[in-house]
């Protein structure tokens, strides 16, 4: 049975966070584990509350895991301060595991997940020892301290944060004004690749960045390769938003189990 991890916040509502992550483990057939950084009080609408768990709750709850299952492959999500992501990184640095970080830190409402503090954490830290980074737009901004713009300027990001360590960049592309959803993906090698998928004009992508990010977790943990991961996962992922459920009265959910009825066209282009 092959073993995941996702290390991220509660969502109330079950479209983000790690409802959907487990919700996208199941589905894509692996074994889903989690490690819980806070509680939200939340739902379409927006986040009306965070009750964060505290660092070391957060370090047994890793421990109990990882003494215990053999994880192939983790995610990380919202990880809220700059203390719980220390403690995450000191014990997943112990572990030959693969880790993607998707840099959660602004919720579709607008609502800060991430304390200011955090973010040198994270690029200190986590980035470092990640085998995939998945920032939207703003996300990358903020890590690199650039305006993104242009696609030379995704280029340029992307470079600062393999300079920082990480494996593979993928800059996801549906905040670019772009007639096509483009996600641009960077390695350590130098290789690249493009993405491109139809773009969905619907307010429903509550937890779109969570449900790719533990896709491609979930096929890491399968045994494919990275690039073969972020393909499979941006096709999960597609399918989800293109087939919405409509509930809610705001920024409703990604379908996480529309891929069972639909398929979604990607290109990729290398």
């Amino acid at each position: 049975m092959n073993i995941v991890m996702t290390i991220a916040g509660s969502d109330s509502g079950g479209g983000a966070g790690i409802q959907a992550d487990l919700k996208t483990f199941q589905e894509l057939d692996v074994f889903g584990t989690s490690v819980i950084t806070a509680l939200t009080a939340q739902n379409t609408l927006g986040v009306h509350g965070i009750f964060p768990a505290t660092p070391e709750f957060v370090e047994q709850q890793l421990n109990a895991v990882l003494d215990d299952l053999k994880v192939k492959a983790l995610k990380t999500g919202m990880l809220f301060s700059k203390e719980i992501i220390e403690r995450i990184a000191k014990k997943l640095r112990e572990q030959q595991i693969q880790i993607v970080v998707d840099p959660v830190m602004i919720a579709k409402g607008g609502h800060a997940l991430l304390k200011e503090d955090a973010v040198q954490a994270m690029i200190k830290e986590l980035i470092p020892i990640a085998t995939v980074v998945t920032p939207n737009i703003p996300e990358a901004e903020a890590i690199t301290g650039m305006a993104i713009d242009t696609e030379e300027d995704i280029k340029q990001a992307a470079e600062k944060l393999l300079s920082i360590g990480v494996g593979c960049v993928v800059m996801k592309g549906g905040h670019m004004d772009e007639p096509t959803a483009t996600d641009r993906i960077y390695f350590q090698d130098g290789s690249t690749f493009q993405l491109k998928s139809k773009r969905i004009h619907t307010k429903h992508t509550h937890g779109t960045g969570c449900t790719f990010s533990a896709a491609i977790t979930a096929y890491l943990g399968r045994g494919f390769s990275v690039k073969d991961s972020i393909i499979e996962a941006k096709k999960y992922v597609q399918s989800a938003i293109e087939n919405p459920l409509h509930i809610g009265n705001g920024h409703g959910p990604t379908n996480h189990f529309a891929h069972r009825f639909h398929s979604a066209e990607v290109e990729v282009i290398e």
